[in-house]
């Protein structure tokens, strides 16, 4: 039977196979092969003998949660209180991209907002959305269960942005009293660390923040570049074009006539700088 593996505690694979769960062992020939089943990963089990036999291929796998098959990451970015950090956003952008995920970025806080502050965030929900980034408001709880729905979903973000408050927008049933994703989740700091599924909104949140914690030292200074992902709109006179100090840059033009946002781009550079040390 084809199923999904939910949770992963020790060598104990729970494995979903529609409204039944199973608990699961590995075949040895995993262990043999160097491969460890994954939570998210889809598999074939072998039920009257509770026994994984094979695993389906993984369109991505992450360390930081241990999970495969990630379909989207929500940044939650908070506009205030922290303030917004658009550093921080684009590096998740770089990396989220890179692993073949989709970004969303939920902006949260916006109740706290003066009317030029709230200009400014709608005129960068604009800009992200132009290049093909979904955006969304933490109170848009309809759109926001709409992309959830049927997928495997991680929360990435600073601490203290919402991410909690986001999960008790979706299901006021888990009644978060803490800006613990682990907690909110229904799992204290100090019980046995395991990577679970939750049902959420018709889809399965990861509940680990760890995803934040990705940097972008495993990317080529060529996959940042492409991680930004509107420098594809422009032709520039070298194909490998770096779009830093080339003579012909048309992502330089681009950036000179406003087409290109000037914190993007500077974010661009520092991590570049980052990746050539």
């Amino acid at each position: 039977m084809n199923g999904q593996i939910i949770k992963v505690i020790s060598n104990l694979y729970t494995v979903k196979v529609g409204d039944m769960l199973y608990g699961c062992r590995a075949r040895g020939k995993f262990r043999n092969d160097n491969i460890s089943p994954m939570v998210g990963d889809n598999v074939l089990i072998d039920a009257d003998n509770n026994l994984i036999i094979d695993i389906l291929p993984r369109k991505n796998e992450l360390d930081r949660p241990v999970v495969a098959n990630v379909d989207v990451a929500f940044i939650v970015t908070s506009t205030k209180k922290p303030d917004l950090d658009l550093n921080l956003l684009d590096k998740l952008i770089s990396v989220i991209t890179f692993n073949d995920i989709e970004p969303v970025i939920c902006f949260t806080k916006l109740d706290l907002l003066n009317e030029v502050e709230l200009e400014r965030i709608e005129k960068l929900r604009l800009y992200y959305e132009m290049i093909g980034i979904k955006v969304v408001y933490n109170d848009e709880t309809v759109d926001i269960k709409k992309i959830i729905k049927n997928k495997i979903v991680v929360l990435a973000g600073q601490t203290g942005a919402g991410k909690s408050s986001l999960l008790n927008r979706l299901d006021d049933s888990l009644d978060i009293k803490t800006d613990e994703i682990s907690e909110a989740l229904g799992r204290g700091k100090h019980t046995t660390r395991h990577v679970e599924l939750y049902s959420v909104a018709d889809g399965y949140i990861v509940d680990t923040p760890g995803f934040s914690a990705i940097d972008l030292k495993d990317m080529s200074k060529e996959a940042l570049r492409d991680s930004f992902i509107e420098f594809s709109n422009y032709e520039c006179k070298f194909r490998d074009c770096m779009h830093h100090k080339e003579v012909g840059c048309k992502v330089k033009e681009a950036l000179e006539d406003k087409r290109i946002l000037q914190s993007r781009y500077d974010n661009y550079l520092l991590f570049l700088k980052g990746l050539e040390k």
